[in-house]
């Protein structure tokens, strides 16, 4: 008897250091893919315009195309990384789990096409409000996706918010509406658009933060009540996209794309922005697993700060002033207001 208590009491401490190893790890990961998100969704931003706005000869790549060859490397990219899981098991045995996890699974594999037809219809809407939005309108208004993220978080995983969170996601609204707030200097009478026009993208926007905030938490809870990896998910998740994206582009572009081919005008640049956004479906599910939307949310924030750093200090064709760090300072403050979790005073240790 005493020997199996003396077995216990060694094995105990042994648990809990493990226990506490794993939490570090866990937090740790949070915080570098919410890194990697800022840094990709920053570089996405850049490459994405200079690719729009760059003057070449000949016909400019189709948007509807690019999103579907992005979910195609994501794809690929997963099956490899669902390789890499099973510790570089034989083609023959990466094809068993692919057909057991997502062939042998058909109404797991259906819940993603919820997600995923509304991530198409997102991704499409977005190139519409930029088609007919300013910049700096598109992104404050395109911020309202992580005020929808959280109420949808709120009634469809019962998520708690704490009062410092509502506050700190008021204030995180306010700040980047200052911080993306139209100058005399950042506009240019050349670039208004039509009231019409300006009616169309708002729409579109508009629609996109609800279909973000609505999505984002669906396929939130689907990684979080199933055991199926989330490389395996995000397989599934590519495979709709891209029916839904082939569908969009026969619809809107089948003419452009039987004069011109299914990859006209691409280019370096071009295929940069296809794997950039291949990398942001990856970066995200990272977010979502080991943090929230929310979270996810403040990243985006935080790279909308940095992409206007750098185009003032690189591209030079913006000039901050002092609406603009008030506004950074409070996008700042916000984040770190949410992430505050107030802790009672330290119970006494139990013998």
């Amino acid at each position: 008897m005493s020997d199996s208590k003396q077995s216990d009491s060694l094995v105990e401490p042994e648990t809990t250091e493990n226990g506490k190893a794993e939490v570090s790890m866990a937090s740790h990961l949070k915080y570098i893919s919410l890194g990697i998100l800022v840094i990709q969704t920053t570089s996405l931003v850049l490459t994405m315009r200079y690719s729009r706005t760059l003057k070449e000869e000949g016909p400019r790549y189709l948007s509807s195309t690019a999103v579907v060859a992005a979910e195609v490397l994501k794809i690929v990219a997963c099956i490899f990384l669902v390789y890499k899981d099973n510790r570089g098991c034989s083609l023959r045995a990466l094809n068993r789990v692919l057909h057991d996890e997502i062939i042998n699974k058909p109404m797991e594999t259906l819940k993603l096409a919820i997600p995923s037809g509304i991530y198409t219809l997102q991704n499409n809407l977005l190139y519409v409000a930029l088609s007919n939005l300013d910049a700096a309108t598109y992104q404050v208004t395109y911020q309202l996706k992580i005020l929808t993220t959280a109420l949808f978080s709120v009634s469809m995983l019962q998520k708690k918010l704490k009062s410092n969170q509502w506050l700190s996601l008021c204030i995180l609204m306010a700040g980047v509406t200052l911080v993306q707030w139209p100058t005399d200097s950042t506009t240019t009478p050349s670039k208004e658009v039509s009231v019409g026009s300006r009616f169309v993208g708002l729409m579109a926007v508009l629609t996109a933060c609800f279909s973000s905030g609505f999505a984002g938490v669906y396929f939130e809870k689907i990684l979080k009540e199933t055991k199926q990896s989330v490389w395996i998910r995000n397989i599934q998740l590519g495979f709709f996209g891209g029916i839904f994206g082939l569908m969009g582009v026969f619809i809107y572009d089948g003419e452009r794309v039987s004069q011109g081919g299914f990859f006209q005008g691409y280019n370096n640049l071009t295929w940069a922005v296809v794997a950039l956004q291949a990398l942001g479906g990856l970066v995200i599910a990272a977010v979502i697993k080991y943090a929230d939307n929310i979270l996810k949310g403040f990243a985006t924030s935080l790279s909308i700060i940095l992409s206007t750093l750098i185009s003032y200090f690189w591209l030079q064709d913006f000039v901050p002033t002092s609406v603009f760090f008030i506004g950074a300072l409070l996008v700042i403050s916000a984040t770190f207001l949410y992430g505050y979790d107030p802790k009672p005073s330290a119970n006494p240790i139990k013998a």
